[in-house]
């Protein structure tokens, strides 16, 4: 086989020219390749905490909550892209490690606030900071600091925009 398999763009040109759109395509493969990058990068700070990307993500939703670093668990699943399911499966995880207690609301039994555990503390500073770090010496030593702001006011419009209507669906 001669063709590039590492360049999909090309790829993607010369066998599915139907759908190839030269400006989009660059596009959403870069984007692709940045989130498998960052990805990688963030998934090696995690396991060396003993972390998932989801329990990081729980641990920090509440750590940037208002002191005692309490949620419930309807307000923790606003904030993280995993179902409810999921969500429980963390929780539990989570509470079998000592990283997050459960209670009982005095005034609504059927509510379990989940809370930040001292314990947790430590290992979502410690982690957070790392990943911090490592972003920054990544997209800093790439970008200077007026690309990473049209960055992200490109990315952020884009995200606006993905909660509107498709024009398809009307």
């Amino acid at each position: 086989m001669s063709d590039d398999l590492t360049n999909p763009i090309a790829m993607h040109c010369k066998y599915w020219p139907a759908t190839f759109d030269g400006a989009l395509m660059p596009l959403m493969i870069a984007l692709h390749r940045v989130y498998a990058a960052k990805t990688a990068r963030s998934s090696a700070i995690f396991s060396r905490h003993g972390l998932c990307p989801a329990e990081f993500d729980v641990l920090a939703i509440l750590r940037r909550s208002a002191p005692p670093h309490e949620l419930t668990p309807s307000d923790v699943q606003r904030s993280v892209i995993i179902t409810s399911g999921g969500l429980t499966k963390i929780l539990r995880q989570l509470e079998q490690r000592g990283l997050v207690t459960r209670s009982t609301d005095a005034a609504d039994r059927r509510i379990k606030p989940i809370r930040l555990s001292p314990a947790a503390i430590p290992i979502v500073e410690q982690t957070m900071q790392e990943l911090i770090a490592d972003s920054s010496a990544w997209i800093k030593s790439t970008l200077s600091e007026k690309e990473l702001a049209q960055v992200t006011a490109l990315l952020n419009k884009l995200l606006a925009s993905s909660a509107a209507p498709s024009e398809a669906s009307k």
